[in-house]
């Protein structure tokens, strides 16, 4: 190795671990109905049990800085924000309420459950372990494809529980440290001045991280906005995913004199690029590159983390400590359970729709434990009392959360009746990809033909093709339609959904413009907030035979003595069939 180089054996560990990663991928695709990630901690497992060494080691600094970025990231820009917000309720009682209750409540249990730990150390293993995973989360529902509203609901909580968790895990481990005795200062927590100090914290840290993912997602779309390259915007949100994680939990510190959280950063960023930013910063052929970039970078470290997950498991340590990572699963299983039925039933009070008592069963099976974990035990100071017993139950209780509840999901998500995706959405989702792929056949043809690129008779064979096969595609569409109609119902709303929010932008700018004054601007964008309402609701505000939303312009219209005319019968009416080209 020549001075400041790499070490070769670095690259033959990366190497191996790749190697392992494609016999598992192989395994996976001729077995089938095994999930990707499990197969591969288990395989990290097996690893570890015959002695296989891979010198890279999972610290916390690697999965929180290098690993954790780019997976947060692509699970945030994946995610639709406005199925996010209609779901905010029970997610925010879940990722705040509910972990600070469930941290209480195992660290309570745990300090007369588990010998030599004192309430304080109770509640830092609890909140090293209570975080559900993102990494975990999002690999699994992908591969099972979820429902959703149901993925939406588990990964909405685990992307935002995390900045929470972390901000715990940092006050807890700092009364840990500073007191003598391991937990001598645990009076200092346990006051009203203790739990209001954490309680500001946690709105600071957390508040301050989405400041800055708003402000860098922000000034990455005013760049985007007027470029077209996809080189560089690809490397501006690769700048963005890093930039703000690092800026909020690292640079922020030495202006402010405190963290803030990079997780939550990092999650308000992707949200912003990968919703705005995707509608109107970037042309549909950006976009397929850089998500497709992103779902790449995904897979290449979801393959590493959970392979090392399971290459770097303690056995010797879990086996020792069996007693307490025995009574540690069961706790924290009956802490999940002890918040999330009666949260989920407070939320359901308060926001529509309702959160079924299906999803709810998933949502306690589904809140799963591994990177977050990991890391934060990794990154215990070696003073730390019960260390080795600490990291012991954090990694069984990881171990049995991933392959025991991960294994099970599919098995649980039939047993409740909850269908991933019916044959008809499946049938439908292939029409549609066809639909548009042909389309852009088309295109194409007529792009190469304009320009002298394929003579008349090839373009003329061309077309006739592709136009035949789009007739049957829009004839085939039409009829599963009819044939279903609660399916064309929902590709209906998401449809009208869309309009509504194009709608809604294009009003946002004209009052920003100054094309129309602001209060005209609010009333116009209230009224699209009502259908948006609606459409939530499952109501549909356009018709095909007959105004479902009177608009409140013609109410106007007609008092200031304008005729408006009525439309004709032909115009009014039609067959109401969704073709391909609509899609």
């Amino acid at each position: 190795m020549a001075p400041g180089g790499i070490p070769v054996s670095l690259l033959a560990d990366l190497l191996a671990v790749f190697i392992i990663a494609a016999a598992v991928g192989i395994f996976v695709t001729k077995v089938g109905q095994f999930p990707y990630t499990i197969a591969l901690l288990i395989a990290g497992f097996a690893a570890s049990v015959v002695g296989v060494t891979i010198d890279i080691e999972l610290s916390h600094d690697l999965i929180l800085l290098v690993l954790l970025p780019p997976l947060l990231f692509e699970g945030a820009a994946t995610t639709d924000l406005e199925r996010l917000r209609r779901n905010l309720a029970p997610i925010l009682l879940l990722a705040v309420v509910g972990l600070l209750v469930s941290v209480v409540l195992v660290g309570v249990a745990g300090a007369a459950l588990f010998p030599g730990f004192d309430l304080l150390l109770a509640l830092l293993f609890a909140a090293m372990i209570l975080p559900t995973d993102p990494v975990s989360v999002l690999a699994l529902f992908e591969e099972l494809g979820a429902p959703e509203r149901l993925a939406t609901l588990v990964e909405g909580e685990s992307l935002v529980n995390d900045g929470v968790g972390v901000v715990v895990f940092s006050a807890l481990l700092g009364y840990v440290t500073s007191s003598a005795g391991g937990g001598a200062g645990a009076g200092d927590l346990f006051t009203v001045g203790g739990v209001g100090e954490l309680v500001v914290d946690i709105a600071i840290v957390s508040g301050g991280g989405l400041l800055v993912g708003l402000a860098g997602g922000a000034l990455a779309y005013s760049v985007m906005v007027s470029l077209d390259d996809q080189m560089t915007e690809i490397i501006l949100t690769i700048i963005l995913a890093y930039g703000a994680f690092l800026l909020a939990e690292h640079y922020a510190a030495d202006v402010l004199g405190f963290h803030l959280s990079g997780v939550i950063a990092t999650v308000v960023a992707g949200l912003f690029i990968g919703n705005r930013g995707a509608e109107y910063a970037m042309s549909p052929q950006t976009k397929i590159a850089v998500f497709n970039t992103w779902e790449t970078a995904a897979f290449i470290v979801n393959t590493f983390i959970f392979l090392m997950i399971g290459v770097t498991t303690p056995i010797g340590d879990l086996l020792s400590n069996a007693p307490l990572i025995g009574m540690a699963i069961p706790l924290v299983l009956l802490a999940r359970t002890a918040v999330v039925y009666p949260l989920t039933a407070l939320a359901n009070r308060f926001s529509e729709p309702s959160v079924p008592v299906s999803y709810q069963h998933v949502m306690v099976w589904g809140g799963l434990h591994a990177s977050i974990p990991i890391a934060l035990v990794l990154g215990l100071p070696p003073s730390t009392p019960m260390r080795t017993e600490l990291r012991a139950m954090v990694f069984g209780v990881a171990a049995f959360s991933l392959v025991v509840q991960g294994l099970t999901m599919s098995n649980v998500l039939d047993s409740l009746d909850i269908v991933t995706r019916s044959d008809a959405e499946q049938l439908y989702e292939l029409l549609v990809g066809r639909a548009r792929a042909v389309d852009a056949a088309l295109d194409a043809a007529d792009e190469l033909h304009a320009n002298g690129d394929i003579p008349q008779e090839v373009y003329d064979r061309f077309t006739s093709e592709y136009e035949r096969e789009k007739d049957q595609l829009n004839e085939a569409i039409a009829t599963l339609m009819r044939d279903n109609p609660e399916l064309r119902h929902e590709q209906v709303l998401a449809g009208e959904r869309r309009l509504l929010q194009r709608e809604k932008s294009a009003l946002m700018d004209a009052a920003r413009n100054g094309v129309i004054s602001g209060d005209v601007g609010d009333e116009l964008i209230e009224e699209v907030d009502i259908k948006l309402d609606r459409v939530q609701e499952g109501e549909q505000t356009v018709s095909e035979t007959e105004e479902s939303y009177e608009e409140f312009w013609r109410q106007r219209a007609e008092e200031f003595g304008l005729d408006l005319g009525e439309e004709s019968d032909d115009e009014a009416t039609g067959d109401g069939e969704i073709s391909a080209d609509e899609e």
